[in-house]
């Protein structure tokens, strides 16, 4: 049995939202177990034999100071699901709550795995070839220095493994241009310790990838700096959603795109469902001892399930296992650079 803890009171739209998805995935899960987190008065209509409902008398707004919510909330919905995990109860927690207060609570609770400066912000974003792209740090860290980048690649590298039973899937290091010359000095420095992990075995560095590279499906992984990966992210969803209402408008102009879009329909209804971007809602909160996926706060209930999804297959597949064997066969190499830069970013 798999279970998982869910901030049901996290994101824009709480439990309407949170407790349709949960059972949704229920239905389509026959061997998982939902800790269902929040406030027993909004929960307590929520009635399933492979459901747990663990009250929480506190919740985390979307514009709540980290501060706040990790000194004053104590008992909120968001630190309650991860205790689960520290605790044992849950093999993964899932919430749609304030980014920066679900890292800070599940950094505090569960620390950094050893090698492991900073946890990253990892994402699928689809591509032309009809999969999707990982994509690391995503706005967990703004500021990087290249052995931050050579972490999130090896752990990039344990998901993509762990959830595409790939072995040894493709690493690429967003960059200016494919040149190795080109980029900022840490981008360049990154680059070396990433080649020197891919000629240790440690990796398959491809080498520098530019930005339309991610959706060409180029490489499995793009490793970046928290700044980037989060403008790409935020990128990526406008043109989804603006290629969604352009063809919808299409459709509806007149008597001859009414007829075009009958006869294209089943393409462009393909088209549409590949840029629907609930359908790559999750992100992986990796570098923890512990497995922590954060949904989009303005989620539906298709795309929360979508993260709930994730997790379920990052816990089936012993993602924090993974990452582990894979931090510590690398162990040499990230002391080595970290020795080099001479400090450990905190």
């Amino acid at each position: 049995m798999i279970n998982l803890a869910v901030d049901c009171m996290g994101g824009d739209h709480g439990p309407r939202v949170t407790l349709a998805a949960c059972r949704q995935f229920l239905n389509s899960h026959p061997d998982a177990h939902l800790l269902l987190v929040g406030k027993a008065e909004e929960l307590a209509g929520f009635k399933h034999e492979r459901v747990t409902v663990v009250p929480a008398t506190e919740v985390v707004s979307m514009d709540d100071p980290v501060e706040i919510a990790l000194r004053k909330k104590k008992d909120s919905s968001m630190r309650v699901a991860v205790q689960q995990v520290k605790n044992g109860a849950a093999q993964a927690a899932v919430s749609a709550g304030n980014t920066g207060a679900l890292m800070a609570i599940s950094r505090y609770l569960l620390k950094t795995l050893d090698g492991i400066d900073r946890p990253a912000i990892a994402f699928g974003l689809p591509n032309a070839k009809g999969s999707d792209t990982t994509m690391l740090d995503l706005g967990a860290n703004v500021d990087c220095t290249a052995e931050h980048l050579l972490q999130f690649a090896v752990m990039g590298s344990a998901l993509v493994s762990a959830l595409k039973n790939t072995e040894a899937p493709s690493v690429g290091l967003l960059n200016i241009g494919e040149e190795l010359i080109k980029g900022s000095e840490v981008i360049k420095r990154a680059g070396e310790l990433l080649r020197a992990a891919g000629d240790a075995g440690n990796l398959n560095f491809y080498g520098n990838v530019e930005g339309n590279d991610t959706f060409k499906g180029v490489v499995d992984i793009v490793v970046c700096d928290g700044f980037v990966g989060n403008v790409a992210l935020k990128t990526t969803e406008g043109v989804a959603s603006m290629i969604s209402g352009i063809l919808k408008e299409e459709f509806k102009r007149n008597i001859f795109t009414k007829i075009a879009a009958i006869i294209a329909y089943p393409v462009l209804s393909a088209l549409m469902k590949r840029v629907d971007h609930r359908r790559y809602n999750g992100a992986a909160l990796l570098g923890l001892r512990g497995l922590v996926f954060k949904s989009h706060g303005s989620a539906d209930a298709m795309a929360f399930e979508h993260a709930l999804n994730r997790a379920y297959d990052a816990a089936r597949n012993n993602l924090l296992d993974r990452v582990r064997s894979r931090i510590a066969a690398a162990a040499p190499l990230l002391l080595a650079a970290q020795t080099e830069s001479g400090t450990s970013a905190p």
